[in-house]
């Protein structure tokens, strides 16, 4: 009777206003905390209640209802929980109130349900873009042609048809391979990501937990297959560096061992992935099954070609600076899961700080060896083009320093927006990477 009272009086003080239906929506949302005590919001029966009110006011706009009811009726002592509010429009609302008479389900017709289940299926290549880490995947599409383009002795030699297909055998299980790891870790770490990471698929409910085992395990088990599955382009460095990813990355996440939990054993893991790994073994398979030195190994190459061995040792130091400063951002959570990293044991600003000083060092480091090498060069192109990278490297550093000056290193925002410029410089890197020579 009080429901009723209260929205009927409504629509007579609202008229034709266009904002009729969030007005009851508010009156609705009165009458409830009053009828049910100054703790209504806490009762899972009122949760749907107002749920399927803001359903049929709100339905493209869900959050909405949760915005209003903190800013109109100004509840500020009282925490309204999205997780129960919000509504999710990919299925059919149908409470489960005690009363159905006074609260009987919304359900959609045949066409909306049709709509919405062609969003669905829209939607789950963006749910595994969300859950793959992009910044990580476009790293290692990144890095495979770059080492392919390295390692040819000539640049004629790319005009082959076994470089497209060395470059593509590598590039599925690569990348299978990236989305088994850091999936892997997000299901290890839901509850820290809740903190640190609430946007991702599973911290965020996007995604149940036992889908992201399953996608994980599908992805190992191609990756592994795929890169042991043909007699030409299943190399041995192809296979060390899948093999030698998945056991990393599940020591890295996995207990006992969970290397995450300590830092130096941390950064141990993610150098010996994106810093050795990867560059040698596929140098290594690129020498192999693109330009017909059957006979390379990641070791050979490392030891044998200074190309290999310099890119290795750029990008190893690169990963250090990835893994400490991934975890600035990360401070709350992983303190309050004793996760101590170098930002909880040292504290942020001087792990951030630490952070941009060896990345200027090293970009302004290798500008100067280019230059050097440009005034020996044996060819007016190659000096032109070792140049070309001294000055690049010294501008790439130039920005990692100058990008920092007005990074609060105790904003986990400002921070990891910084923490993603470091990744452009490390994909612009991989771009430049063939004219090293």
């Amino acid at each position: 009777l009080f429901l009723t009272f209260c929205s009927s009086s409504f629509f007579v003080m609202a008229g034709k206003r266009k904002d009729h239906g969030e007005r009851l929506l508010v009156t609705l949302a009165v009458a409830l905390i009053i009828t049910h005590g100054g703790d209504a919001f806490q009762t899972s029966t009122v949760h749907l209640k107002l749920a399927n009110v803001s359903s049929r006011y709100f339905p493209k706009s869900p959050q909405t209802f949760h915005h209003t009811l903190r800013d109109q009726l100004n509840v500020n002592s009282v925490e309204v929980s999205p997780i129960n509010v919000i509504v999710d429009n990919s299925t059919p609302l149908i409470h489960t109130s005690e009363d159905e008479h006074d609260n009987p389900p919304v359900l959609l017709d045949p066409v909306q349900e049709q709509s919405i289940s062609k969003k669905s299926i829209l939607s789950f290549p963006r749910l595994i873009w969300r859950f793959s880490r992009p910044h990580t995947l476009v790293g290692s599409a990144l890095a495979i042609p770059a080492l392919h383009i390295l390692a040819a002795p000539t640049f004629s030699a790319l005009y082959s048809k076994n470089v497209v297909y060395s470059i593509l055998y590598a590039m599925f299980p690569a990348l299978l391979m990236n989305i088994f790891i850091t999936g892997l870790n997000q299901i290890t770490d839901v509850e820290i990501d809740k903190i640190n990471k609430p946007d991702l698929p599973i911290a965020a409910g996007d995604l149940k937990l036992s889908d992201a085992k399953l996608i994980v395990a599908v992805c190992l088990a191609g990756s592994l297959l795929f890169g042991a599955f043909h007699p030409v382009f299943s190399t041995v460095g192809l296979n060390t560096v899948l093999w030698g990813s998945a056991l990393l990355g599940a020591a890295y996440s996995l207990p006992p061992f969970r290397l995450k939990r300590f830092p130096f054993l941390a950064a141990f893991a993610i150098v010996a992935i994106r810093g050795t790994l990867i560059n040698t073994a596929f140098y290594a398979h690129a020498s192999a099954a693109a330009f017909g030195n059957v006979a390379a190994t990641p070791l050979s190459v490392l030891t044998g070609e200074v190309r290999c061995a310099l890119s290795t040792l750029f990008f190893g130091v690169f990963s250090v600076i990835i893994a400490i400063m991934k975890d600035v951002p990360d401070f709350f959570g992983d303190k309050i899961s004793n996760i101590r990293t170098f930002s909880v044991r040292l504290g942020r600003k001087a792990v951030f700080k630490m952070g941009v000083r060896i990345t200027a060092g090293l970009y302004f480091l290798y500008g100067a060896g280019f230059i050097k090498l440009a005034i020996g060069a044996q060819s007016a192109i190659l000096a032109a083009t070792r140049s070309t990278l001294g000055a690049a490297s010294f501008l790439m550093g130039l920005s990692a320093l100058k990008r920092s000056t007005n990074v609060n290193a105790e904003d986990s925002v400002e921070v990891y927006s910084y923490y993603m410029h470091l990744w452009k410089l490390f994909y612009l890197s991989y771009f430049l990477l063939p004219f090293a020579r």
